[in-house]
């Protein structure tokens, strides 16, 4: 697990590697945005990542390995129902890239259900979206600014 936060970077927010380029976990500061360095898995649903969708904490192994380890993926029933945060690329299984974790962003798949100004999760989403949050123990990872444009706040935790 990487540690500290890095100035110079090899790759760009868009770049996808096939090999620990950066460290996973390390933090990355772009204006306004936060981002975090993973690696990404398909899970057994074989589910791509997708650039603008929302991925998780992988818990195919016993939670919390996903955030420990920095692994997300998009398939929800491989997740552990935490946010992880939005991809920038278009990861398949294995490779390293960066996802969003704070800041504005605008996602490339609408929200499964909501209004603007809701409180999002990803417990009851479909794979790569979120969902409005209903129950208080749902883990609440952004907010619906704009649900016809999908713009929304991210609030990932690091």
């Amino acid at each position: 697990m990487a540690e500290g936060i890095k100035k110079v970077f090899q790759t760009s927010l868009t770049d996808i590697a096939t090999t620990d380029l950066e460290g996973v976990g390390t933090i990355r500061f772009e204006g306004n945005n936060i981002y975090k360095y993973v690696r990404y898995e398909e899970a057994a649903a074989a589910v791509a990542g997708v650039a603008g969708e929302a991925c998780y904490y992988d818990a195919t192994d016993t939670a919390p390995i996903g955030y420990i380890n920095s692994v997300v993926t998009s398939d929800i029933s491989a997740s552990d129902n935490t946010g992880a945060g939005i991809l920038q690329a278009a990861l398949t299984d294995g490779d390293y890239g960066w996802i969003q974790i704070k800041g504005l962003a605008t996602m490339t798949i609408a929200l499964t259900a909501g209004t603007d100004g809701d409180v999002l999760t990803p417990f009851g989403a479909g794979d790569g979206t979120l969902d409005v949050i209903a129950a208080a123990t749902s883990h609440a990872c952004a907010y619906s600014i704009d649900v016809t444009n999908k713009t929304i706040i991210c609030d990932f935790p690091f």
